[in-house]
């Protein structure tokens, strides 16, 4: 006969196997749920691409390459210069990337490192809820309030790339420092006190430790509002004016207004027939907007994804 040991054995080891087993099964359930979730992405993108290269590849079949560009973008006399669009967003992002990623940074830095814990604990939680304002809302303050101020400053109007610009590094500053406050506070404390044990003081150690530590986090941080401020629609378009032209060279470059790609797709894709020219190329301009957030999003992966093997080569 067993004794009570072996039973009592017995009986712990059946009760370790079926917990393994249920565990067991909610791995695979969850490890399934990700799988499902990861191959729907991919292939929402890949209809999504597929569907523009479906609308948009007559543009191309249709009008010379070189009619694209073009100056002159005025699709009543079959004039599709896509050279403005690209000028008016690549004008307003950079502006955009120059104000909110220096202003997000430093609030960042000062909210994770310097800020005492009760003034982190309000701002933190208002910075991200500015994140949640409806685009047209910014939108329509920013043509109400803020084109005057500017018109005011001198500029010939308000609605110019320097008012977007603005608009867009405000919608862009929410994800910049929560994404970035969240990279520091994710560097290992070993390393602010391994840096202040050898003498470094606080701001020695946050700019040559905490800030070196938090690339990568930093990197899709900024890339992220990048991507935020090429896509947005709504609010450009009520503030920049919606002038499909050049701006000059020079000091007045930023007012003087201006025309995105995102702005012309939402301004004229409802006026225009199904399967016209005028249809293709808006969807053209799509292509070229993905293509544009493709490379993008290469090059932030690239930046996250060599640093470490670097440093891993120098250690």
């Amino acid at each position: 006969m067993a004794t009570y040991e072996e039973i009592e054995r017995t009986r712990e080891q059946t009760a370790r196997q079926q917990t393994q087993r249920r565990r067991n099964g909610r791995e695979l359930v969850i490890e399934g749920l990700i799988l499902i979730a990861g191959v729907s992405v991919i292939i929402i993108i890949t209809l999504i691409f597929l569907f523009l290269l479906k609308e948009g590849l007559p543009a191309f079949t249709s009008q010379p390459i070189s009619t694209f560009w073009g100056r002159r973008w005025y699709p009543v006399e079959e004039m599709y210069g896509l050279l403005p669009l690209l000028v008016g967003s690549l004008l307003v992002t950079l502006g955009a990337v120059v104000i909110a990623v220096p202003l997000g940074l430093t609030t960042a830095v000062y909210l994770g490192e310097f800020a005492p814990d009760w003034l982190r604990e309000i701002l933190k939680p208002l910075i991200e809820v500015l994140a949640g304002i409806p685009s047209i809302v910014l939108g329509f303050l920013g043509w109400v309030a803020l084109a005057p101020l500017i018109q005011n400053m001198g500029a010939p109007t308000g609605l110019t790339a320097f008012t977007g610009s603005l608009i867009l590094a405000y919608m862009a500053l929410p994800t910049i420092i929560s994404i970035t406050e969240d990279a520091l506070y994710a560097v290992p404390k070993e390393y602010r006190d391994g840096s202040l044990a050898i003498g470094a003081t606080h701001w020695q150690t946050v700019w040559r430790v905490v800030l070196p530590a938090a690339r990568s986090g930093i990197v899709i941080a900024i890339m992220l509002g990048v991507g935020r401020a090429i896509g947005e629609t709504m609010a450009v378009m009520l503030v920049t004016g919606n002038a499909a032209n050049i701006p000059e060279l020079g000091p007045g470059m930023m007012f003087q207004p201006i025309r995105t790609m995102t702005a012309t797709i939402a301004a004229e894709m409802g006026e225009v027939a199904q399967g016209s020219t005028h249809y293709s190329v808006l969807f053209a301009i799509g292509i070229v907007l993905f293509i544009i957030t493709f490379l993008v999003n290469t090059l932030a992966t690239r930046l996250v994804g060599g640093r470490p093997q670097q440093r891993g080569a120098q250690l």
